[in-house]
């Protein structure tokens, strides 16, 4: 593989593209559309960082990202599908699931977290479950990242010795990395029996991240109905009083962070 994508670049390109996806989100508002994201890949696959790079520039209250921890007692008594369902997008949102239903077939099998009868009757209801998420009006989107071993291998390491990302590294990733080809086998499974004309998976090479995220947003928005609405014009008024006026009443601030 050639080298990778600099920041600089990454940054340039990705500009555009956000303009874009802030249009997406006046259009999703303007015209009710309910947009939902899933993101699904190998643990240090990008997942994060494709749904920043989409969810940076947008409003939070529009835009929500879903990353559910481990099933509660309760939860795990439930359908399957029922912890997911809150979270499904209303009129004029825009849904990103950092990991979504789909930890059935990839995780909770491989590792054991489930039966092999539940994982079997996971695949033969998806397909199901999302004609109706889909036959309703959603927008259903699912993106799987790829990313070879050796590239994996690099990622875990990374986080090994940076102290800012060894958050990411879990118990479950650690022996997850043994059975690299036990998620291979469970991944195809899952393309083949959830790969469907209503919800099809769309793969996206992300062994260079920052390509990878240009890839998957351009491959959204085109896959979109055409979201030009107008900006609103905003026009600020001039102040009636001289704007240079302390902010501080009662109260000051703290000394500020001392600079080099």
């Amino acid at each position: 593989m050639g080298d990778k994508l600099k920041r600089k670049d990454f940054e340039d390109l990705l500009a555009p593209l956000q303009e874009e996806l802030a249009a997406m989100a006046r259009w999703a508002e303007a015209s009710g559309a309910r947009i939902l994201v899933l993101f699904e890949g190998r643990d240090t696959a990008g997942k994060g960082g494709a749904i920043n790079a989409i969810a940076g520039h947008l409003n939070t209250r529009q835009c929500h990202v879903v990353a559910l921890a481990k099933p509660s007692e309760r939860e795990a008594g439930q359908w399957y599908f029922q912890r997911y369902v809150p979270h499904l997008p209303a009129r004029g949102e825009i849904v990103l699931f950092d990991r979504s239903w789909y930890n059935r077939a990839g995780v909770e099998r491989v590792m054991g977290y489930c039966s092999e009868d539940q994982a079997l009757a996971f695949l033969a209801q998806t397909p199901v479950f999302e004609k109706m998420l889909v036959d309703d009006g959603i927008l259903l989107f699912k993106y799987w990242l790829t990313c070879d071993q050796a590239e994996q291998e690099e990622r875990l390491a990374e986080r090994a010795e940076d102290p800012l990302k060894r958050w990411k590294l879990s118990p479950i990733d650690l022996v997850a990395r043994e059975k690299y080809a036990d998620y291979t086998k469970a991944r195809e499974a899952m393309l083949a029996m959830t790969h469907t004309a209503q919800a099809p998976w769309t793969l996206v090479d992300f062994n260079d991240q920052r390509h990878g995220r240009l890839t998957l947003i351009r491959n959204l928005l085109d896959r979109l109905p055409d979201t030009h609405v107008e900006a609103e014009k905003v026009k600020l008024k001039p102040l009636r009083h001289d704007p240079r006026r302390e902010e501080f009443g009662l109260l000051q601030p703290i000394a500020p962070y001392p600079l080099p």
